[in-house]
């Protein structure tokens, strides 16, 4: 796959090290990857293992992120006919980053189910070949190299953890690192709003599962594959599950330690890490960061919440008289403060606001949460009747 698919770096992180119970702690750079994710491994092994007959038929696939960029891709370096179905409700991003791969996108059903029924249907009509998105053998091989360059950027790794949806990427990584080091430990990671896999191994075959809104989207899979759910049941150590608030800080921690865009699926297996889900100390241990590919729109919202929970952000409503030099009054009081003014809005009517009076909301650059309490109540003992927003 040389020319095609990059060797994707390992990073060392110093930061997350001391975080983690004195592990070495490095970072299996997916997000790197051509296309923003591991997907295109196991998409380009599928469709250079296709005789010529079948290539010139064209492949067919159903996605609704980084399985459709990384088959549109793949058919692009191999200069197939390539058809991608997605849910009309894709993100714009997706389906746009998929056409400029070269392939036709359809846009069918209202969630993926609906895409890939019509997909299966189009296929038939078509004689084109379906590339399943994790259950399927060449796929789960491709995806194993993840795995074998690990294992040649850090032969004395001791554990990886790596995400968990459809079981794709970790069953070709945990065969392809178990048969060449059993005592290597391999855990996946699910977010807790659709713990298939887990439940699977629990019940002991696949299962399909009730899943909730994540921003992990990419291991949302209600129901793993039969042939990734034996591989994972015989090779991987344990599954640990992590949620929406441990997924969004280490979102944000990879984005302001390290500089790496990293979405909600390649951010799980590190939240597990720094969460303490796995039981690991003092090892040699790789984050598998299993792709970047994150909506413009997200990015902002993610940054906004992690700056509330860390205290760099307060936004603060109050009462004031309607006079002039009121508002100066609390804004230098804050500037004495050291807090940092973002945002001012007055209202002069409303419920709660009687003639005379105007409601003022504050947004505010802050250091941390002492500096916030600090400043409620610097604004309370001046006598306004302060209410913290965030």
């Amino acid at each position: 796959m040389k020319g095609i698919v990059h060797t994707t770096p390992l990073d060392y992180s110093k930061t997350f090290s001391s975080i983690s119970s004195n592990n070495e702690v490095y970072l299996k750079l997916e997000n790197l990857q051509k296309t923003g994710s591991f997907k295109v491994r196991g998409s380009y092994n599928k469709l250079i293992s296709l005789s010529k007959e079948d290539l010139q038929k064209g492949v067919i696939a159903a996605s609704a992120g980084n399985h459709a960029q990384g088959v549109a891709y793949s058919s692009q370096m191999l200069g197939i006919p390539c058809t991608i179905v997605m849910p009309k409700g894709a993100p714009l991003s997706k389906v746009l980053a998929t056409r400029q791969y070269g392939a036709e996108v359809q846009l069918q059903g209202k969630v993926f189910d609906d895409a890939l029924a019509y997909a299966l249907e189009l296929k038939e009509r078509m004689g084109a070949t379906f590339v399943h998105a994790f259950d399927d053998d060449a796929v789960i091989a491709g995806q194993g190299t993840v795995g074998l360059e690990i294992l040649e950027q850090l032969p004395d790794v001791e554990a990886i953890l790596c995400p968990v949806g459809g079981g794709g990427l970790i069953a070709g990584l945990a065969l392809a690192v178990k048969e060449k080091n059993p005592g290597i430990r391999v855990y996946g990671v699910q977010t807790l709003a659709c713990p298939s896999m887990k439940q699977s191994l629990l019940e002991k075959k696949p299962v399909m599962v009730e899943s909730t809104p994540t921003m992990a989207d990419g291991i949302a899979v209600r129901k793993p594959g039969e042939h990734t759910f034996e591989l994972v049941q015989k090779y991987v150590d344990d599954i640990f599950c992590v949620d929406e608030m441990e997924i969004a800080r280490t979102m944000l921690m990879v984005l302001e330690r390290n500089k790496l865009l990293v979405e909600g699926s390649g951010a799980s297996s590190l939240a597990a890490l720094l969460y303490g889900k796995v039981n690991i100390h003092e090892k040699k241990v790789v984050a598998v960061l299993s792709g970047g590919n994150v909506d413009m729109n997200f990015i902002s919202r993610i940054i906004e919440r992690g700056m509330v929970e860390s205290g760099r952000y307060a936004s603060f409503t109050m009462i004031l008289k309607d006079k002039p030099g009121e508002l100066q009054r609390v804004l230098s009081s804050i500037t004495e403060l050291d807090a940092n003014v973002q945002s001012v809005i007055l209202h002069h009517a409303g419920e709660h606001i009687y003639p005379g009076y105007a409601q003022l909301e504050l947004s505010l650059e802050t250091k941390n949460h002492d500096h916030i309490e600090v400043l409620n109540k610097a604004l309370k003992n001046k006598g306004y009747d302060v209410k913290n927003n965030s």
